[in-house]
């Protein structure tokens, strides 16, 4: 007796998505497409291990309601080329343990071009969530993981029109889908969330519009003694309070050069241990202003129609700068002084469609293609 036929739908859950991550911009945009692509395959997440502490990756998985990621590298911080070798290496092993029919990567991290890498390396198709941004500084290293991530995909998932421009002009060989924004996706389904169970605002004892809102990460930023003092100068003479949720890369190289103290000493500064994703997002939506040197962050911000005053020469994200919601002050101490204090009216933002379902497309277009 002959066995029926398995549905199409029971074909495709035995083939393999597999999903690689690193760090908190990974773990906000996977949240969505984890959602949807576990409706048609099997998901299997890798988290590289290159953010490690559990304010920095735990709590998001928690957070965002995603599963333990199914292997965790352990890599660590290090230096790019080495951090970077050592996740091709790791993830090689892993790709061929689990055959997948596809590797999604997302954003610029490290973590995105090394999955890119290994799997193009195995003839494995990648995916790119969040392809053709660019900031067209080849100094930034987010730029070099982005160009150089695209031009090795077979699916690029861009979030805009202006995105498909970018690849259209580099001649990208992948195929090119306008997806629309995850961020916009996964910050739409959780800013109701946060504003019900987080407690931040009572928590760190701030009023809503009453607090500036900073983040500094970048290696730029971070590992130049010269920009960390222009901006840890910036903060310690705005005259604003500032709550400063600090990344791990960021205190060390405050006690490195010898910051640390000025900042923590400074009564208008509140410096906070990293938060999880509800109590970060609240505490966006309630900003007077948000301070950052964060692709992701500026996004946030300019969703939720908040200023922002952006700690680079450039941004990725170019449509924050309409209206002056977004002010590039690099790390000039007297421009990021007057762009904190001033009290300006700001100009038309183009709002998102919350209505987009990015990650439904992104699951739609694998599903045909891998079919």
């Amino acid at each position: 007796m002959k066995s029926e036929p398995a549905s199409d739908d029971a074909v495709m859950r035995r083939k393999k998505a597999l999903s690689v991550v690193g760090a908190r911009p990974n773990f906000v945009k996977l949240a969505p497409v984890h959602r949807s692509l576990v409706r048609f395959f099997g998901h299997v997440i890798v988290h590289t291990g290159q953010h490690y502490d559990y304010e920095m990756s735990k709590v998001f998985f928690q957070n965002l309601g995603l599963p333990n990621p199914d292997y965790n590298l352990g890599v660590g911080s290090g230096r790019p080329g080495h951090q970077i070798g050592r996740m091709v290496i790791k993830l090689e092993r892993i790709f061929l343990r689990e055959k997948p029919g596809v590797v999604l990567v997302y954003g610029d991290v490290n973590s995105t071009l090394a999955g890119a890498l290994a799997a193009a390396k195995l003839c494995i198709p990648v995916a790119h969530v969040e392809a053709g941004l660019r900031s067209f500084d080849m100094h930034m290293p987010e730029e070099v993981n982005r160009v150089v991530t695209d031009h090795i995909s077979d699916y690029l998932f861009a979030p805009s029109q202006v995105a498909v421009g970018n690849l259209r002009r580099e001649s990208c060989p992948g195929r090119v889908s306008v997806t629309g924004d995850v961020m916009a996706e996964v910050l739409r389904e959780s800013i109701g969330i946060a504003e019900r169970e987080s407690h931040a605002l009572e928590r760190l004892g701030i009023a809503s519009g009453d607090f500036v809102l900073a983040t500094v990460h970048r290696a730029e930023n971070t590992e130049d003694p010269a920009r960390l003092s222009n901006i840890v100068r910036a903060m310690t003479t705005a005259g604003k309070k500032i709550v400063f949720p600090v990344h791990p890369r960021t205190t060390k190289a405050l006690r490195r050069y010898g910051f640390y103290r000025r900042l923590s000493s400074c009564g208008d500064i509140m410096m906070t241990r990293p938060l999880g994703y509800f109590d970060f997002i609240k505490l966006e939506k309630h900003a007077e202003k948000i301070l950052t040197d964060s692709g992701g962050v500026q996004r946030e911000a300019y969703l939720l129609g908040v200023p922002c005053i952006t700690l680079r020469e450039n941004t990725e994200w170019l449509e924050t700068l309409r209206g002056g919601w977004n002010v590039l002050a690099g790390v000039d101490v007297r421009k990021t002084v007057q762009a904190l204090r001033s009290s300006k009216q700001w100009g038309r933002r183009r709002r998102a469609s919350w209505r987009e379902r990015p990650s439904e497309k992104i699951a739609a277009i694998l599903r045909g293609s891998l079919n």
